[in-house]
């Protein structure tokens, strides 16, 4: 089959073997599969990754001098099935499957690993226990975008948005893919902060209530702030006083009555922000200028080592999750909810290409005037 592979960040196409399909796994074979920016990280910062790998106990993760078969972002077609599998689906049948395979007793990540070659050839293998049937009606350019959206519901989960604004920090195709979401969730505002005229545009059209170029306009200050959250002096302003009226009222159990309106969700509160740039200095940027007690969701992928003050986060009672991934439901919910027409991902898809012109695909990627999100179908 023809496959693309990398190798000390060089793609080149060549011929390698059809792979067999194991116990409980299926062949597809590949219709689409999607560049992703962990791809590009993965591409350009190889040694990196492999450090990183063996630290997190992955000692199969790429190396450098690897010939390795990207692609973690794919749909395909039922080819053939393994020993120990069902046999519901008929062959053709089109799948979309969580990206890891299980060899023995060892787990691979599909994409990110010599001994399991991704989506970017013509033929892959995956696991039946995390593959799922695409809904008739989803087109295959659509359910490629499966995986990516599932990165962004996981996210978006995480971060437990409820009533509370939501600010998303860079609109790439992972800042694009949670502010679907989030419009999917049913947050009602949602601030978009990008340089980029192209990726703003973009946000618009992806469910953005607010777009903000941070060059011109802070994204901080682009919505209704509500609460007594803007500094660490005015929350502070704000219990002085609350306690003060509290205590003039004679009996009054006023340590309880703070205590019970915090259970109720009552006490001040900033947005949620999600940092989707993953770049050294944004974290530190994002303490510097957010309002206080914000929830801060770590998204992108930053490869380098950054360096943040930690005082203004603990001054102003930041909160900080970092996701990374989705488990098999949320993968799933994500392919329901484009087949349902809740999330449309097609403003994201601005070029198909082939194979040979990965190398070039990747380039491109880099100009955010250029595109967002690229597909690739290995029959070009």
């Amino acid at each position: 089959m023809k496959a693309a592979v990398v190798q000390q960040g060089q793609f080149s196409v060549t011929d390698l073997p059809v792979p067999t399909p194991g116990p409980g796994q299926l062949l597809l074979r590949v219709v689409r599969a999607g560049i992703c920016g962990s791809d590009l990280h993965a591409r350009s910062h190889t040694a990196d990754l492999h450090a990183l790998g063996r630290d997190l106990g992955y000692e199969a993760i790429m190396a450098p001098s690897q010939q390795v078969v990207m692609g973690h972002e794919f749909v395909g077609e039922l080819v053939a099935r393994g020993p120990r599998t069902k046999r519901t689906w008929k062959k053709g049948t089109r799948v979309v499957a969580v990206p890891m395979v299980k060899h023995g007793d060892e787990i691979h990540m599909t994409g990110f690993d010599i001994d399991a070659p991704g989506a970017y050839a013509e033929y892959l293998l995956v696991q039946e226990a995390f593959a799922f049937e695409v809904p008739d009606g989803v087109d295959d350019d659509k359910a490629a975008f499966t995986e990516p959206l599932a990165v962004a519901w996981h996210a978006v989960r995480r971060g437990s948005v409820g009533k509370r604004p939501a600010i998303v920090i860079g609109c790439g195709p992972i800042g694009l893919a949670v502010i679907l979401m989030l419009k999917a969730s049913g947050v009602k505002t949602i601030v978009a902060s990008d340089l980029s005229p192209t990726r703003r545009e973009l946000a618009k059209k992806c469910g953005a209530s607010v777009v903000v170029d941070p060059r011109e306009q802070s994204p901080w200050t682009a919505y209704e702030l509500k609460g007594p959250v803007g500094s660490v002096t005015e929350l502070a302003d704000f219990g002085l006083s609350a306690i003060g009226a509290m205590r003039k009222v004679p009996l009054l159990p006023w340590g309880r009555v703070m205590r019970a309106g915090e259970k109720l969700g009552a006490a001040p509160a900033g947005p949620v922000i999600f940092e989707c740039v993953g770049v050294p200095g944004i974290l530190d940027q994002i303490f510097a200028a957010a309002p206080v007690r914000s929830r801060i969701v770590g998204v992108g992928v930053c490869m380098e080592p950054d360096t943040v003050r930690t005082t203004l986060a603990l001054n102003k009672e930041h909160e900080i999750r970092f996701v990374f991934a989705y488990d098999p439901e949320e993968f799933q919910h994500a392919l329901h909810l484009i087949a349902s027409g809740k999330v449309d991902p097609s403003p994201l898809h601005t070029g198909t290409v082939g194979l040979g012109d990965l190398d070039q695909a990747f380039t491109d990627l880099g100009d955010p005037e250029t595109h967002a999100k690229i597909l690739v179908d290995p029959t070009l």
